[in-house]
């Protein structure tokens, strides 16, 4: 049965997506998605469930224009927007994509609409009107939004929305364009406008204060229809309303339908950080590598016990793609530990578990990152019992790379006691040679985490790499590699990990 944590009287029931990851998460400084990677994102998003895409701002570049007009061509559920200034030559350029809807915005705040654009209030409304027939003449759907729209006068924005209304706008948008609005004024803004305005409506909240998310949910309370939010919260500035965040906070805690296979949300969030070049924080709510993971001996042994002791029961990591982590540290507990260990047929008795840990925590305590293959050679050390025979050893590796070159890394190595041979091409040498290693395996291995450190300084430094590799089951390890080349440390770490994947099968497969 689902607790209910709020009471909102005019929240809708459904609620639709509108995904600007394409246009305000691009706005992003130093991210720039190509051709490919935006037809990507898209394709992803839409697979998901997004209601709506914001493909781009077409009248910004004749590139904008021709990827908003290949967009437009892919096999979508979503509808694909683009955006325009209150200008018919931008509406033109969104037209030409042959888009199934038109964003249209203009400012309302006085700081804005005085400095920017120099018209007066009379001209906004009057521009308003006109814009939006224009696009209603020419496609069904036409989005409005006031910009700036929490810091114009109230009264004012009514008449504004008003006037879209008039124009033909089916609906509009209200953004918190340098997100200063609270959740408690929000709920209070929404909640005027839907009583004086009959049009859905839909919500665009910036992140500069971190209240983008909470925002978006106060306006769903108030009866906004639609949120926009992009992919990892990207955006100008400090961002907009997460994704994730958004809609697992609609689905789980507030029971309302988003139309979103939450199961892919993971998936699509490791996506566009790929392409964006942004790591994900491992504590970013939802996807981050930590959403799931416990360390604490308290909460590790309650979560085993079971699982909603120690997390939110009603959202679970199978709900978005996740999968639940027990990781160490100086704070772990024997019971998360005596679980690892018996998840690869280690059965240390008491006195042997208590030393274990305390090895854990001296290694932990002195800032190094224990790896689930550093607990194994503990575990053998303290039970003085010899390693299992590796599965994969490394015999011979060639790279070669150069500024002008391919990257190409071509493997030798024995698999079970077989010698096999692989070749593979990368973005830089440590990418081929990673590749070659995995090409040679009987089943699919895919490296989801790669962290590098100096351990000494100057151009021989020590490297030290820690990774994290996902079988097919969808079970995760870490292992480490060093090596004054970060080639081989890399490859050191890798093959650690692999072996570390087939010790646990005990059948040879890796996977």
């Amino acid at each position: 049965m689902r607790t209910v944590f709020f009471s909102a009287s005019h929240a809708n029931k459904n609620v639709t997506v509108f995904d600007t990851t394409l246009r305000d998460g691009e706005q992003t400084p130093g991210i720039s998605f190509t051709r490919e990677q935006k037809l990507g994102i898209a394709q992803q998003l839409s697979d998901i469930g997004v209601h709506a895409i914001e493909a781009g701002f077409p009248a910004s570049s004749d590139a904008e224009r021709e990827i908003v007009r290949a967009i437009r061509t892919l096999p979508l559920s979503s509808k694909v927007c683009g955006l325009a200034r209150s200008l018919t030559a931008d509406v033109d350029a969104c037209l030409d994509c042959d888009v199934d809807m038109v964003h249209v915005f203009i400012p309302t705040s006085d700081i804005q609409r005085e400095h920017t654009i120099k018209k007066s209030r009379e001209q906004v409304l009057e521009a308003t009107r006109s814009i939006v027939g224009y696009v209603r003449d020419h496609v069904d759907l036409c989005m409005f939004s006031a910009m700036d729209a929490t810091r114009t006068d109230w009264n004012y924005l009514i008449e504004v929305f008003r006037a879209a209304v008039d124009g033909g706008a089916t609906i509009i948008n209200v953004p918190d364009t340098v997100g200063v609005i609270t959740p408690t004024a929000m709920k209070e803004l929404v909640t005027r406008i839907a009583g004086e305005v009959h049009c859905p409506i839909d919500v665009h909240c910036h992140n500069d204060f971190g209240l983008a998310v909470a925002n978006t949910i106060a306006a769903v309370e108030a009866g906004a229809a639609q949120v926009q939010v992009t992919v990892n919260g990207l955006g100008e500035r400090a961002g907009n309303a997460d994704l994730a965040q958004t809609v697992m906070t609609l689905e789980s805690i507030y029971g309302i339908d988003t139309g979103i296979t939450t199961t892919g949300l993971v998936e699509t969030s490791r996506l566009v950080s790929r392409y964006a070049g942004i790591q994900i924080q491992p504590t970013q709510p939802i996807v981050g590598e930590n959403a799931f993971a416990h360390e604490s001996g308290i909460h590790s042994h309650g979560v085993l016990a079971r699982s909603d002791t120690f997390e939110p029961g009603i959202m679970t990591p199978e709900m978005v793609g996740h999968r639940r982590r027990l990781k160490l540290g100086k704070h772990a507990g024997r019971h998360a530990v005596r679980q690892m260990l018996t998840e690869v047929h280690l059965e240390p008795d008491d006195a042997q578990l208590d030393e274990i840990v305390r090895r854990v925590k001296v290694i932990a305590g002195k800032g190094k990152r224990v790896t689930d293959a550093d607990l194994y050679e503990i575990a053998e050390s303290v039970m003085k019992i010899r390693a299992d025979a590796r599965t994969i050893d490394l015999q011979d590796i060639a790279i070669m790379t150069g500024n002008h070159v391919l990257s190409t890394a071509s493997v030798r190595a024995t698999v079970n006691g077989t010698e096999h041979t692989f070749s593979s091409v990368g973005n830089g040498p440590v990418d081929a040679a990673v590749k070659a290693i995995l090409g040679i395996l009987p089943a699919p291995i895919h490296l989801k985490e790669f962290h590098i450190d100096a351990i000494s300084g100057g151009t021989d430094a020590l490297g030290h790499v820690t990774i994290a590799v996902e079988d097919a089951r969808g079970r995760v390890f870490e292992a480490s590699g060093s090596s004054d080349d970060i080639v081989l440390a890399s490859v050191e770490a890798v093959i650690n990990a692999i072996n570390l994947v087939c010790r646990i099968d005990r059948n040879g497969q890796c996977g």
